[in-house]
């Protein structure tokens, strides 16, 4: 990020955070089995994979909705101090899955365990419009520097000109407390810590010219 550290002007720092109720939701998760023999494994796995599969549909859970690997196979062993013991053959696919019905989450996932899914690796909750909320939270941003600038140059006792400088920068980034250390806007809001809400922020730095006259 570009810092302005000669006087030729004002930069001001400016923030802003969007929310909003999400909307979409992803599970991931697995389906492992460990058997003695690779084909077991195989045949273990891909009968959990079948049954994972009909639970999601009759979900409403349409297959284009639906990633997933191949089924992978590796050796599986048990650790005990300086010894290790072969256990079988792990076979496992890994599922990511997207729906919109967030009101449905928990029997899908207590339905998907029931099916074979032994590995929950994570819920995220989501927006579809992430890219109007991030452009509404950068247009606010603007807003925010450029007011600041406005006070400061009306205090100042000179007329803010025009921007020559524009710098997006990530709100999160550790290069901005120069900035953030003075009333920036920056600093961690009730949007930003909004429960059961997507929050998506922006932020910006804008440098302006003085005019004089």
């Amino acid at each position: 990020m570009q810092m302005m550290e000669r006087p030729w002007g004002v930069a001001t720092y400016g923030a802003a955070s969007v929310k909003a109720m999400p909307d979409l939701v992803r599970a991931r998760f697995k389906v492992i089995r460990v058997e003695q023999t690779p084909s077991q494994a195989f045949a273990a796995a891909s009968d959990a994979v079948q049954e994972v599969r009909q639970t999601l549909r009759r979900h409403g859970i349409s297959d284009a909705a639906v990633e997933r690997s191949r089924l992978g196979l590796k050796s599986s062993w048990s650790y005990g101090g300086s010894e290790r013991k072969f256990v079988g053959y792990e076979c496992q696919a890994s599922f990511s899955v997207e729906s919109g019905a967030l009101d449905d989450v928990q029997p899908l996932l207590v339905d998907l365990v029931a099916a074979g899914a032994n590995e929950i690796e994570g819920v995220d909750f989501d927006v579809t419009g992430k890219g109007e909320m991030r452009a509404e939270a950068r247009r606010q941003a603007v807003g925010a520097a450029r007011r600041k600038a406005e006070l400061y140059t009306e205090a100042a006792g000179v007329r803010l000109g025009a921007v020559v400088h524009i710098d997006d920068v990530d709100p999160e980034q550790a290069g901005i407390e120069r900035y953030r250390g003075h009333g920036s806007g920056g600093a961690a809001s009730a949007e930003d810590l909004a429960p059961g809400h997507v929050v998506v922020s922006a932020a910006v730095i804008l440098g302006f010219s003085i005019n004089h006259d």
